[in-house]
């Protein structure tokens, strides 16, 4: 519905946009998606995880970042097939 209260919060580190998006998915776990976009034009990845009330986002342009991405992505693969629910 249209009357829900949307959040929408960038983080500046990727630590914090992880701890972040890995409470939500675990308050909210039928519910929580996660988008990666790449933004050719200016070389940037953009994170997303949301529940439609609450939007997490990190950007980045910085290759070191990418390892980090690479383990959340396998973080958020398990959780979502249910191999992580706790």
């Amino acid at each position: 519905s249209l009357s829900r209260t949307h959040l929408q919060m960038y983080f500046e580190t990727f630590e914090d946009f992880a701890a972040r998006a890995e409470q939500l998915f675990h308050s909210e776990p039928d519910r929580t998606r996660y988008l990666i976009t790449y933004r050719h034009k200016d070389s940037r990845l953009v994170l997303k995880v949301t529940d439609d009330r609450v939007c997490y986002k990190f950007k980045t342009d910085q290759s070191q970042d990418l390892k980090k991405m690479e383990k959340f992505n396998n973080l958020m693969l398990r959780l979502m097939a249910g191999k992580g629910h706790e």
